[in-house]
């Protein structure tokens, strides 16, 4: 196993984790559990790094790193949605999308085709990891009261997860014939 994949494996192992620190009644167990999800969604970006510097994409890599991202994403989603902090619609419009576009990325892979991740779609994950954080973390951070913000970054995460899904069915439309 190269070390991309010991990396994005490492992510996966944060998730119970953050989990723990979040769900427990431990002091500043929601400030712990927000470093935590940090580190692991900046694993995302240190696993493709190396992948590609190193030249050690592998298939194990490219079926781990998506599946870690949703795996990472929806256990925060859904301790975020238990806990009352979010609601569960937007939580559903986003897992949604994600079992859409996993789909819609078999099927093609089923005829020979990669669908590249796009640009919206990293944006969205970039504000979905971002709008996590800031829930996880309360109501302030560094003294400044940032929910109202917390939330306009969660919803403004649901957006691009709607935008980025139609760009994908619409730039790989010919997927459907």
């Amino acid at each position: 196993m190269n070390l991309a994949n010991k990396v994005t494996l490492a992510r996966i192992v944060l998730i119970p984790v953050f989990i723990i620190f979040l769900i427990l009644p431990i002091k500043y167990g929601n400030y712990i559990s927000a470093v935590i999800f940090t580190i692991a969604a900046l694993t995302d970006i240190l696993d493709g790094y190396i992948a590609r510097s190193m030249k050690e994409t592998s298939a194990l890599g490219k079926f781990l790193d998506p599946l870690a991202d949703k795996l990472l994403v929806t256990a925060a989603l859904l301790v975020l949605v238990e806990q009352g902090i979010i609601s569960s619609i937007p939580v559903i419009i986003i897992l949604s999308r994600e079992f859409l576009i996993t789909g819609f990325r078999s099927i093609a892979a089923a005829n020979g085709k990669i669908i590249a991740a796009s640009p919206w779609g990293k944006v969205k994950t970039v504000m979905q990891d971002i709008a996590i954080i800031m829930l996880i973390w309360g109501d302030y951070l560094f003294g400044i009261y940032i929910t109202s913000l917390a939330m306009w970054v969660f919803w403004s995460a649901v957006v691009l997860t709607i935008i980025s899904g139609i760009d994908y069915i619409y730039k790989n439309k010919e997927m459907f014939i």
